[in-house]
Order: structure tokens, then C-alpha cells, then sequence
């Protein structure tokens, strides 16, 4: 009787991890051998069973960590995505305010991530109406619980992290690359309770700068620098043969710290990214920025602030615009500014039906000290953000004046301008 309950114990046990043998016949041989040996073991101590039941225990800990070994090599996958659909009244826009505003399609998006073991990955393609972008795609390498490493296209370590902002429509920042920036290159990260420390090595944009093999470099999820802006040249203009531009080899720092006192969080950080560009025509240029930011945590209220200086230089000429492109147009900024942001948000939780979620906030964005002194540029966006299940919706008024997406270009002497703004998405 022991036998063949010690023999179903063996099988039970082992065919628990067969996902992860090379056979089945060999776990059985294996299994034969296994029992014979103590069938053999049994015999001699038939008047001890407590070694039978002390060998019983030694086989099941062995399965059992060869079960625990499996799992955390075990491949594990994740989809996931997100439909978007968007309203706005602007009016600065004769024939959408005569219409009473737009409802438009604004994305369909599909996430993967996942893990095998330490090696993890995530990637995220989005559609729009009118191009189809990689917004991220990396692989990396967890060293241990506090170092990671990402190989592909990362989001690049620079101010407040993840975003500068509450709204749908970033920061000022965000227009002029410093936001959510997304590159080709290696990332590594450490990260404790108190500190965390970035450094990154980016080769080029993620479309492979300046010759990368695409149809459209309008076409990307973030701002990037595409070429020079000549004088007499629109602000929206393609740039001029010998003029295209790209980023390349640019190196990233960042450093935060958090403190914690009572109930208020602080987390106060550093940045600095400094690289170079590549222009058509051969001539050589480079950009600069640095950043400091603090986080404040208290109760259900959050307030971010954030101060950015960059500039842009160009060997053997007076350069004042930079062209950029992102969402399939060429625009403009300056070639050096200091930026600010200040933005404040209370977080509610409610039980409205299958709302569970309101946060208010109010983000305010200063571009000045701009080039050529160029007029400033700000934005004040008051909204509210709603959670129900996995219904996300942005209720956005935004008020600004020689803002991308709010009738302006960051180059623009132009009006303070008005837009209403709800979009609502689907994540799942």
C-alpha cells in the first residue's frame, strides 16, 4: 500500500511541473527510477518509517522548488489598449464654432508587456485618423529589486515623471520635446524608497534620425527636432534642402530624491540632457537643457512644479527657430527659452454609479526669455479628469496664446485664444 501511495504522490507532484520538462516519457523514466530507488530504501528500514516519511519529504521539496523555479522563469504576457474619442469647441475657429465644435475619432492603441524571468518588455502602437505611430518599445533586464535596464524606444529621464501634467494636452513642454519625450537608446535606472537615479544614451530619435528609413518624419508620437527654420520661412514649412536636422547621440541625467514628513511627500529633482545634431548640409550643432522639479504630496491634494532652461546651437550661424514635427505637421519653436510649470490637482473619491474618481486640477505653463525675443508663449488649462471602471475622460478648458492645438505656434505673435475640450477614453 505504501508503495503505490508513494508512487502517486511522486506522479501527482511531477506532472504539476511537466509544462516545464522535456517530455513525458522522461519524467516517467525518471519517476520509475526514482521509485525503485525507494522501494530499495523502504526495504531496509521497514522497522524505521520515519526515514521513508524523511526521504517522502526530501522528494516533494525537491518537486516543490523545481515548481518554484518554474514559475518565476514562466513566460507571462499582457494586452491590453486603449479607443479614444474626442469633442472641442474652439474659438479661435470660425467654422468649428459656427458648427457648435467637432467629435472626432482620436485613437485606437494596443499595449504588450510582459516577463520572462528577469527580462521584461513593453511595447504600445497607436492609429490615429491620420498616421500610425510606435509610441514605446523596449526590452530590459531587472538586476535586482532596485536596477533595471531598457534597451529600444524609451521614454527619456527628464523633469517630472511620467508627465508634467494633469490635462490631455501635456505642458507647454511637451511641444518643445521636454515632456514624455520618447527616444531610441539604453536606459538605466536605480530605484529606492528615498532616491532614484536615471542615466540614458540615446543614438537618435525613434524614427532613426536624420536617414531613418520612414515615409513621413511628421509622423511620431513626440516632438523632435527635424531640421533649421531659415529666416523669411513659415512657421509650419517643410525644411529647406541641406537644412533637415536630427538628434543623435545625446546623453540623459536625472536625479530625485523623496522626502516624507507626516502626511506630506516631497520629491525634489534634477535634470540635464546635452547631445548633439545632425544637419544635412554637414554642419555641426547641439542642444542643452537642465530642469528642476519638485513633487508635493498631502492628503488627497498634489502640487508639481518644474523649471526648464534649453538651447539650441548651430556652428557658423545665428539660429532662432528650430523646426519640429509630431501628430503628421511641421511646426516651430525657439531656439533657446526657460520654461515654468505649476500645476496643482485634489483627487475625490466618490461612489456616483460606476464613477469611482474626480480629480480637479489646474495646470499653468510659461514659455519665455525665448529667442529673438519672441513673443511668450502660456498655458492655463482648468479641467477635471473622471474615473468609471475603465472609462477615463478629460473635461479640459484651456485659455492660452502661442500654443500648438490652441490656434497658435510657439514662434507666433498671436491672440490669447479659447478651447473646450472633453475626450473620452476606453482602457482595457
Amino acid at each position: 500500500m505504501t508503495r503505490y501511495t508513494l508512487a502517486a504522490t511522486c506522479i501527482a507532484l511531477a506532472l504539476s511541473t511537466s509544462a516545464n520538462a522535456t517530455t513525458v516519457e522522461e519524467e516517467l523514466k525518471a519517476l520509475k527510477e526514482r521509485i525503485e530507488q525507494l522501494e530499495a530504501q523502504q526495504k531496509k528500514a521497514a522497522e524505521q518509517p520515519q526515514v521513508i516519511e524523511e526521504v517522502e519529504v526530501a522528494v516533494v521539496n525537491e518537486v516543490v522548488e523545481e515548481v518554484e523555479v518554474s514559475e518565476t522563469t514562466e513566460a507571462k504576457v499582457n494586452f491590453g489598449g486603449a479607443v479614444r474619442v474626442n469633442y472641442s469647441y474652439e474659438d479661435f475657429n470660425d467654422t468649428n464654432a459656427d458648427r457648435g465644435g467637432d467629435f472626432d475619432f482620436d485613437l485606437f492603441r494596443i499595449d504588450v508587456s510582459g516577463s520572462y524571468g528577469d527580462l521584461i518588455y513593453s511595447a504600445q502602437y497607436r492609429w490615429f485618423e491620420y498616421m500610425n505611430v510606435v509610441q514605446h518599445a523596449w526590452i530590459g533586464y531587472n538586476f535586482d529589486e532596485h536596477q533595471q535596464g531598457k534597451i529600444g524606444v524609451t521614454q527619456v529621464p527628464f523633469g517630472m515623471l511620467t508627465y508634467a501634467s494633469n490635462n490631455y494636452f501635456f505642458s507647454s513642454n511637451f511641444y518643445l520635446g521636454l515632456e514624455d519625450d520618447h527616444d531610441m537608446g539604453l536606459n538605466y535606472t536605480y530605484k529606492s524608497d528615498a532616491n532614484r537615479f536615471d542615466i540614458a544614451f540615446y543614438k537618435n530619435d525613434e524614427q532613426g534620425g536624420i536617414d531613418g528609413y520612414v515615409s513621413d518624419r511628421t509622423d511620431r508620437y513626440a516632438y523632435d527636432v527635424v531640421g533649421i527654420r531659415l529666416d523669411g520661412e513659415d512657421a509650419y514649412d517643410a525644411p529647406t534642402a541641406g537644412y533637415e536636422a536630427g538628434e543623435v547621440n545625446t546623453f540623459n541625467l536625472r536625479y530625485a530624491h523623496n522626502f516624507t514628513f507626516d502626511k506630506l511627500g516631497v520629491e525634489l529633482g534634477g535634470s540635464v540632457q546635452a547631445g548633439q545634431l545632425e544637419i544635412a548640409n554637414g554642419t555641426d550643432g547641439d542642444n542643452f537643457a537642465a530642469a528642476i522639479h519638485g513633487i508635493l504630496d498631502y492628503d488627497r491634494w498634489n502640487v508639481k512644479l518644474q523649471v526648464t532652461d534649453y538651447e539650441y546651437d548651430v556652428d557658423g550661424m545665428d539660429v532662432d527657430r528650430i523646426v519640429v514635427a509630431a501628430y503628421h505637421f511641421y511646426d516651430s519653436i525657439p531656439a533657446e527659452a526657460t520654461t515654468y510649470i505649476a500645476n496643482v490637482a485634489y483627487s475625490l473619491p466618490v461612489d456616483f454609479g460606476p464613477v469611482s474618481n474626480l480629480t480637479f486640477y489646474n495646470d499653468y505653463s510659461l514659455v519665455t526669455g525665448k529667442s529673438a525675443s519672441l513673443e511668450d508663449t502660456f498655458m492655463n488649462v482648468t479641467g477635471m479628469a473622471v474615473s468609471a471602471g475603465g472609462l477615463y475622460t478629460y473635461f479640459d478648458y484651456v485659455v492660452a496664446e502661442n500654443q500648438p492645438f490652441i490656434g497658435g505656434t510657439m514662434v507666433g505673435d498671436g491672440d490669447t485664444n479659447k478651447r473646450f475640450n472633453i475626450n473620452f477614453g476606453y482602457y482595457f
